[in-house]
């Protein structure tokens, strides 16, 4: 393994990006989950898109799916979040990291009634925060509706 091919060429700028950790969630969802948009595919050149998924302690998370097109990967900060590997739900601590490539099926979830958060990081940086936002009103879609929205946003469900 190599490194790629330079895409920049000049001779260094300002150019970082700060989110302090007193920011407001980007997004909340009621009375369960919250998200932080640390860093979205539009900030990072389409690189990775980087979230901060926090968890009131109530059952909250996506059954089993997977993505065609991005990998995903977990990384758990505080609390317990289950993670289905493709066989079994497993449980995660602080400090555990899993990573999801393109096909793999996975899911995640918090049974514990505990508040937990952990980092979920797509590769490349597709528009994650458009389907996050659209899972608000997703259920007030017609079936072909929400067929056509998780298609859209490379999410693909399948049996446990």
């Amino acid at each position: 393994m190599t490194y790629p091919e330079p895409k920049y060429f000049g001779d260094g700028e300002m150019s970082a990006h700060f989110r302090p950790v007193s920011a407001p969630p980007d997004l909340t969802y009621p009375d369960r989950v919250s998200v932080d948009y640390l860093a979205t595919g539009a900030s990072t050149n389409g690189q990775f898109g980087l979230y901060q998924w926090n968890s009131t302690g109530a059952r909250s998370g996506p059954a089993p799916h997977f993505h065609r097109t991005i990998s995903e990967s977990f990384y758990i900060l505080s609390g317990t979040i289950t993670i289905y590997n493709g066989a079994a739900w497993v449980d995660h601590e602080p400090g555990d990291f899993v990573h999801v490539p393109e096909g793999g099926v996975h899911g995640f979830r918090n049974e514990s009634g505990e508040p937990a958060s952990m980092l979920l990081m797509f590769h490349p940086g597709a528009p994650r925060e458009a389907y996050f936002e659209g899972l608000l009103t997703v259920g007030e879609l017609s079936e072909e509706e929400r067929r056509d929205f998780f298609a859209r946003h490379d999410n693909f469900w399948v049996e446990e």
